[in-house]
């Protein structure tokens, strides 16, 4: 597709726009290139978010032993397995204990939150890890394509400046001998 771009729904012809409408159009397709790249990278991040929230609350299963309302084997073990540290900013915690270890507050976004099950939990991580996995290779793929559009663009404009520097060249060639006639 070296000389034809794809564009929304049809194709451009490229052979059949000026230098300067080369131009615009390699413009916004940068543009377009860039907001998608900034997309990509939001949802790698995302992504990373997710997945270290996944590794949290495993670890989490792993240190704590399951409790239900505080039935725990003695008073002393549970104080010592259920204490946390809990953040309010990056740099600063409080102390705090873990009451049920099989519940938890999952944020399901703009600031929603429903309680959840450990599984549960897992299960709604792991669906969001796939969703965040399928938008991003689509991502890639439409960068990818983009990429491909900006260089057939960077092409023809190539093409079109030989052309003008031929065509000048000719034009000089053509006075240069009428003015040795």
């Amino acid at each position: 597709m070296s000389k034809e771009e794809q564009h929304g729904a049809g194709t451009i012809d490229l052979d059949r726009l000026s230098l300067d409408q080369l131009n615009q159009l390699k413009q916004q397709e940068e543009n377009r290139l860039q907001s998608i790249t900034n997309r990509y990278a939001e949802l790698r991040a995302a992504y990373a978010s997710f997945a270290s929230a996944k590794d949290a609350l495993q670890q989490l299963q792993v240190a704590i032993p399951k409790t239900s309302g505080g039935a725990t084997s003695s008073p002393e073990a549970k104080d010592d397995a259920s204490a946390i540290m809990v953040p309010l900013t990056a740099s600063l915690y409080v102390p705090g204990k873990i009451r049920d270890s099989n519940k938890y507050l999952v944020e399901l976004g703009t600031g929603f939150y429903v309680e959840k099950t450990a599984q549960e939990s897992q299960e709604f991580i792991e669906r969001k890890l796939k969703l965040i996995d399928v938008n991003s290779n689509n991502i890639r793929l439409a960068i990818q394509q983009l990429r491909k559009n900006v260089d057939s663009i960077t092409i023809a404009m190539q093409g079109k400046l030989i052309e003008i520097r031929a065509r000048q060249e000719g034009q000089r060639a053509q006075r240069a001998a009428a003015g040795q006639e």
